[in-house]
């Protein structure tokens, strides 16, 4: 079983090695390549080099790539709080097919005591007039930090885009279970954050790959792009395996609806976290 850092808050040596031990070492925002100046040292960097495992079928973005670069869980940082997600929305204006960077411009809408709430708008770092996502989030503190704790080196993995790169599902350990569920492994420290719990990384990847799996069976096609995203944080995952159940829906123009629950095997299948996502077919480019 990982540690608690909240285990550690009387003893703040510890508490700071373990938590760049931790940030360190998390996958989610390491692999994808986002920065944040309120954890890392160095200069402030908000956009995002997009890689063709970042895209959809269709040459959209993924609204999982989204939602890690903009998690919006009220701006708490790590050095003044133990955050954990309540709620995270995404909204699509623009698929964002051709883009190179993303920028994400990110906002404090209100911070109290525990509850902290934040929003983001995502847009082309090459040309700002285009804008991709809006995004809304709500986050809580579960705990205080000792006072002193300072930013950190930051630890980012180079990931060269290449035809060969695998899927964001396959890199956070995530699988197709033979009866057509989609799962995650035990909780492993790279993908667990501080509190040991799993991040929202992980969550938002095998959420939105099991949502477009059913997608593509009722669509009949794998060129679907993200329109909208609801993902509600009931209950920390713990333990794992982590199971993903999908309820999917036909809608008009092409549109498919897929709700989301994630269990915790591990914890008497207890329930983790619930959303729904809106896919739609693209259309199709006209013949040259």
């Amino acid at each position: 079983m990982l540690r608690d850092i909240r285990e550690l808050t009387e003893s703040p040596e510890e508490y700071a090695a373990e938590l760049r031990r931790r940030w360190g070492g998390l996958l989610s925002y390491r692999y994808i390549g986002r920065s944040y100046a309120q954890m890392d040292l160095g200069p402030e960097d908000n956009t995002v080099t997009l890689r063709r495992d970042m895209r959809d079928g269709a040459g959209g973005v993924l609204l999982s790539v989204l939602g890690i670069s903009a998690p919006e869980s009220g701006h708490m940082s790590d050095l003044e709080a133990v955050p954990n997600p309540v709620i995270h929305s995404c909204q699509m204006l623009d698929p964002g097919v051709g883009v190179a960077r993303i920028e994400i411009l990110s906002e404090e809408i209100k911070r109290g005591r525990q509850m902290g709430y934040s929003r983001a708008k995502i847009v082309d770092a090459d040309d700002p007039t285009r804008v991709l996502a809006l995004i809304e989030g709500q986050g809580v503190s579960i705990g205080i930090p000792p006072e002193g704790l300072e930013r950190m080196e930051a630890n980012p993995l180079v990931v060269v885009d290449s035809p060969d790169l695998p899927p964001l599902w396959e890199v956070f350990g995530a699988r197709l279970h033979p009866e057509g569920w989609w799962t995650l492994p035990e909780l492993s420290v790279d993908v667990a954050s501080p509190d040991a719990a799993l991040h929202i990384g992980p969550q938002f990847v095998v959420l939105e790959t099991a949502a477009r799996h059913r997608a593509a069976e009722v669509a009949g096609t794998e060129r679907i792009h993200g329109v909208s995203s609801h993902v509600m944080f009931v209950a920390r995952g713990k333990a794992g395996p982590f199971r993903v159940e999908t309820d999917p829906m036909r809608g008009a123009a092409g549109s498919v609806a897929v709700r989301v629950v994630m269990r915790d095997e591990g914890a008497d299948d207890r329930l983790t976290t619930a959303g729904s996502y809106l896919l739609r077919a693209a259309a199709r480019s006209p013949p040259h």
